[in-house]
């Protein structure tokens, strides 16, 4: 069996944000000042937890080359692959993620979950069409991020 891609947002997902009047645990050390101070709100916990999902990890987030940079070090995990994002593309439209193409292209048939703060009954609707393989579009609470709960979908969806 093919192992499936895990295509992996940072901001919401990794990062959590937006609860209002909520603090945020903080990990150490603290970035640098031309990095996110949002960085410090990465746990490193998450790293193991993501590795020893059965799945090739893949980066799907605006932070392109600064994930590995960044991102991965603080998680303990090796530099990943990345979706590359074309330049001006708006997407597919009709309230469709403008990454869900980019996904889909990268994917090349193969399975796959997609993990974001921003996945919708659109996304669903157009990835099912466009995509030949098993997907899961799993989106996660921005203001909490990953949790065990999603850790769990996330595993019992790829045995």
């Amino acid at each position: 069996m093919e192992t499936p891609l895990l295509f992996l947002d940072v901001d919401g997902p990794l990062i959590p944000f937006g609860a209002s009047g909520r603090e945020y645990p903080v990990y150490a050390p603290p970035p640098p000042p031309s990095v996110s101070p949002l960085l410090t709100r990465l746990d490193p916990a998450q790293g193991p937890r993501l590795a020893a999902l059965p799945y090739t990890l893949v980066w799907a987030t605006t932070w392109e080359d600064d994930a590995n940079a960044w991102v991965a070090p603080r998680l303990g995990l090796p530099a990943l692959p990345l979706v590359r994002w074309p330049e001006g593309d708006p997407g597919p439209g009709a309230g469709v993620h403008w990454k869900a193409p980019g996904i889909v292209a990268w994917a090349g048939g193969r399975p796959f979950a997609w993990v974001d703060d921003e996945i919708r009954a659109a996304d669903r609707e157009w990835v099912a069409a466009h995509h030949p393989g098993r997907a899961l579009l799993h989106r996660v609470d921005p203001q909490r991020g990953l949790t065990a709960r999603d850790f769990e979908v996330l595993d019992a969806w790829a045995r």
